[in-house]
């Protein structure tokens, strides 16, 4: 059984301790999904909301895949690297 977990990405943007607790909920061996709400305050455009999951998905490696829905950014871990 997959669970998912939430954050939002808020007017700070993407920080050290952002990525941080990013990478602490992927840690938890049962959480394979992460969902990242942009709140307003943090986008002008679609087009931030494509910098933030590259950014992140960058800091994550390859192990991680990303689809963008609306102004939020779903993240899942795989078990082998992806290309």
């Amino acid at each position: 059984m997959t669970s998912q977990t939430e954050i939002q990405l808020g007017k700070k943007g993407i920080t050290p301790e952002f990525l941080e607790g990013v990478k602490k909920r992927f840690d938890k061996r049962e959480i394979k999904n992460l969902k990242v709400h942009v709140l307003q305050n943090a986008r002008e455009s679609r087009d931030d909301v494509k910098k933030y999951a590259e950014d992140i998905q960058k800091f994550l490696g390859n192990k991680f895949t990303h689809r963008i829905v609306g102004f939020s950014i779903f993240f899942t871990k795989w078990r082998k690297a992806r290309e």
